[in-house]
């Protein structure tokens, strides 16, 4: 790892990449996520891990169900597909258009195991509801909201009471993000020019903070225009990241060409 590397993955507050993360930020920054076997084995050097390990972690990704393997290549699967899903929405701007009504989902099962209570936590998530207390969840209705069933009410209609802003600062932390999107865009600028020279070294240097912004931008909430600033800078790193991500898929593309 370069010290250009450390420092913008400590500035990020994450670490390196392993086995497993390195496939998944692969496979999830595809449009169609799926990469031969051989392709990724042989990237993995290029990010500082050796193909027996790549090798290693396919065959528990694909036991875990996490991939699966078809015809010489890996695709993502499960609950991973409904990942990409939410993340590919983050990489969109919100949607302008809002009737002023919001989404509230409350639950109503009495009990629910651990697994079930962490399925439906990431299940809102994917959707950016925010978490007004256990069990209580609202957003916005400029975005689809979730489908109701015996365990779950779901009701779609305007605020009485407390001021759409109000609301708002009680589920996100509009400034925290705010910080975190310039914070994150300043990463990208310092690492652009060396990713457009297309070299190998520069995918490595570039990965992680690329993932971390990924992440961001799925966790973000994408609320009407008119409950955030004006400018809003997730909107500004979404753009940022548009051409950064190019420039990560030429730059890949070649090293997959090299390691051919």
């Amino acid at each position: 790892m370069t010290e250009h590397t450390g420092g913008a993955l400590d500035e990020l507050g994450m670490r390196p990449l392993n086995a497993r993360s390195l496939v998944l930020s692969l496979l999830l920054g595809q449009v169609q996520p799926a990469m031969s076997s051989g392709g990724l084995v042989r990237l993995g050097p290029v990010f500082g891990i050796q193909g027996g390990t790549m090798r290693t972690a396919l065959s528990r990704m694909v036991a875990n169900g996490e991939l699966e393997a078809d015809d010489g290549d890996y695709r993502l699967a499960g609950r991973l597909l409904d990942r990409k899903a939410a993340q590919d929405i983050g990489r969109r701007r919100a949607p302008t258009e809002w009737d002023g009504t919001w989404w509230t989902a409350i639950v109503t099962s009495a009990r629910r195991g651990v697994a079930e209570r962490r399925n439906f936590r990431t299940a809102m998530a994917n959707l950016r509801l925010g978490e007004l207390r256990p069990d209580t969840w609202l957003r916005p209705a400029n975005l689809d909201g979730p489908v109701g069933d015996a365990g779950l009410a779901v009701v779609r209609g305007p605020m009485r009471g407390p001021s759409d802003d109000a609301m708002v600062e009680l589920l996100w932390p509009l400034d925290e993000l705010a910080a975190t999107a310039r914070r994150l865009a300043s990463v990208l600028d310092r690492l652009q020019p060396e990713l457009e020279t297309g070299a190998p070294s520069s995918l490595a240097v570039s990965i992680g903070p690329s993932a971390t912004v990924v992440r961001f931008l799925r966790a973000e909430p994408l609320l009407p225009p008119a409950l955030v600033p004006t400018p809003w800078p997730p909107d500004e790193l979404r753009v940022r990241y548009r051409d950064f991500d190019a420039s990560f898929g030429r730059a890949l593309q070649s090293a997959v060409r090299a390691a051919t």
